[in-house]
């Protein structure tokens, strides 16, 4: 009695540990044709955790005489309630010979335990041949014209005719932009003559042409003051020209040396005298004016400064509005041109895609 009821609870414990382990397999397609395919997935339900060991064909490798296996999939795994998971795996089956064949049974092992799966039958047949009637057999249709849509065509039309208005617009502006010549502007750099230069340039050839002993005092003293406003102006940056000998004298005052400033006014005032009061001077004096003169631009004389200056060219309004009439017209163009490429572009890939 004893050893019935412990017989009984083993065979009990192995059933409930069986139950835990399911091995299942199924076919898609129990029948195909020469050559085609179909997939045997193979289904292991059994506990979280448990190891499980799966088999394994290498590619074009027989699982039985006449059925090769094309390809293996990865095993996919699913949780499954009561702590249990499933594991699928998908094997890819074909066959080039006409026979049933017996599918053998799958072999796992969970937790190095073996179980196995139900043995499954594939048919492969061949397409039925009429050998007694050849004259039923016809060759290869040749390629057949589908009927014209224009539906199909209708958006490879507009984008056609649109491309082609864009393409005639922009070349309609680049006759427009040949026609409107450009205006060439050249910035110039040009060797800057400094202002005391010219003024002691001018003062050679006052010494030169002896205007200083010359009975015209008053074309001497135009010009030796001339001169010195001209220098003045250049170099102090006020309208000399416009002004007064006092004026001058008055700005001067407000950054000069008082000494240089009385003498420069005894020589203006001397030369307004000759000008306007026909005051007769002495050689002597002249010549004491003009080492005056000379002694002034010295003293107030700017050294290292720049000796070339950027000479950029003034454009008139016209002229302004015609270069920026060409920037927009070339900009433009490029943008017609732009979409017109890649309108071309979208036709021929539309093309592509019907044909």
């Amino acid at each position: 009695m004893r050893k019935s009821l412990v017989f009984i609870l083993f065979m009990a414990i192995a059933i409930g540990v069986r139950a835990q382990v399911q091995v299942e397999t199924k076919i898609d397609s129990m029948e195909i044709l020469i050559g085609e395919q179909t997939n045997l997935t193979l289904s292991v339900s059994m506990k979280k955790g448990r190891s499980l060991q799966m088999p394994e064909f290498a590619p074009s490798q027989f699982i039985t005489p006449g059925v090769e296996v094309l390809s293996t999939n990865q095993a996919d795994t699913a949780e499954l309630d009561d702590d249990m998971v499933q594991v699928n795996k998908v094997y890819t089956l074909t066959s080039f010979d006409e026979n049933l064949y017996y599918l053998p049974e799958m072999a796992v092992k969970v937790d190095g335990k073996e179980y196995k799966s139900k043995s499954l039958a594939l048919k492969v047949i061949t397409m039925p041949v009429d050998t007694l009637h050849p004259e039923n057999f016809f060759p290869p249709k040749d390629v057949q014209d589908n009927p014209f849509q224009w539906s199909e065509w209708s958006g490879i039309f507009w984008m056609s005719v649109l491309m082609v208005l864009l393409i005639c617009a922009a070349f309609y502006l680049r006759l427009r932009l040949k026609d409107n010549k450009p205006i060439i502007a050249h910035v110039r750099i040009v060797k800057k003559i400094l202002p005391h230069q010219k003024a002691m340039t001018e003062i050679e050839k006052i010494k030169a042409e002896r205007m200083a002993s010359s009975e015209d005092q008053k074309a001497y003293y135009t010009r030796l003051t001339d001169t010195l406003r001209v220098y003045i102006e250049e170099r102090f940056g006020f309208s000399a020209m416009e002004m007064t000998s006092s004026e001058i004298i008055e700005r001067l005052q407000q950054a000069e040396d008082r000494k240089m400033i009385d003498e420069l006014r005894e020589l203006f005032t001397t030369a307004d005298l000759v000008k306007f009061a026909k005051y007769s001077t002495l050689i002597n004096e002249n010549d004491a004016n003009l080492v005056n003169a000379i002694e002034f631009i010295n003293t107030t004389k700017l050294e290292n400064v720049p000796t070339t200056e950027r000479v950029e060219p003034k454009l008139s309004e016209t002229e302004m509005r015609s270069m920026r009439s060409r920037t927009a017209l070339k900009w433009t163009i490029y943008i017609l041109a732009i979409l017109a490429a890649a309108l071309f572009v979208s036709v021929l890939y539309q093309v592509y895609r019907i044909l």
